[in-house]
Parts: C-alpha cells; structure tokens; sequence
C-alpha cells in the first residue's frame, strides 16, 4: 500500500496562488497512476488532475485546464498541484490518490469523467479561496 501524505493547502484570495504537493512512500510496483481529487461540502468527490509516473502524460477536469498544472518529481517521489487563478469554487479538500493501474490515467479515464478508483489516498489538506 502506498503512503501519501499532503501538504500546502491554506486560504488564498480569488486569483491568487497555491502549491500542493503529496509525498509518496512505500511504491511496490513499476509506475503509478498519480491522482489529484477534491471534495467540496456537500458534494462528490471530483478528479482534477492526474499523470503516470512512467510517462509525461497528463489529464485535467474542464474546470481547472489552463490554470491547473500537475507534475511530479520521481526522484523525491512527489507529486505536484500547482493552482492558479483561483477561484472560490475551487474551495475543497484536496486528495491525492496512487493505484498501479495504468488505465486510470489514461484517455479512456478521462472520457469516462475522471473517477476515483484508485486504491490508495491521501489525508487531504484544505484548500480555501474568498472572494
């Protein structure tokens, strides 16, 4: 089971700036799908953003393109969400998410709206934006 762990969350004004990043330990396979998610109050949990550790390929949900940068750095295994222009619909409890199957971040996971089946979860950390 894969351990994940993140952090950078806070309060930020509409339009400001945010970096998120998740630790990861504990990878028993090849590569991973690695998976940003939010959950806002009262409704379901959402996929942002996802990339496979073996490839530079990435997916984003419609809401976050052009402002929503994931990446990673699998030397420190970390992962990365870099928001800008934020809004205050992106206030939520942000997750990251691991699962060594490679279709969950893949074209076909994308068309299929971005689902959270994937094994292994994060804490989350808050991520608030005012208006």
């Amino acid at each position: 089971q894969v351990h994940l762990v993140e952090s950078g969350g806070g309060s930020v004004q509409a339009g400001g700036s945010l970096r998120l990043s998740c630790a990861a330990s504990g990878y028993t396979a090849s590569h991973y799908c690695m998976g940003w998610f939010r959950q806002a109050p009262g409704k379901e949990r959402e996929g942002v953003a996802a990339i496979y550790t073996g490839g530079d390929s990435a997916y984003y949900a419609d809401s976050v393109k052009g402002r929503f940068t994931i990446s990673q750095d699998n030397h420190a295994n970390t992962l990365y969400l870099q928001m800008n222009s934020l809004k205050p619909e992106d206030t939520a409890v942000y997750y990251c998410a691991a699962d060594p199957l490679r279709v969950l971040c893949s074209g076909a996971w994308y068309l299929a709206g971005m689902k959270d089946d994937y094994n292994d979860w994060g804490q989350g950390t808050q991520v608030t934006v005012s208006s």
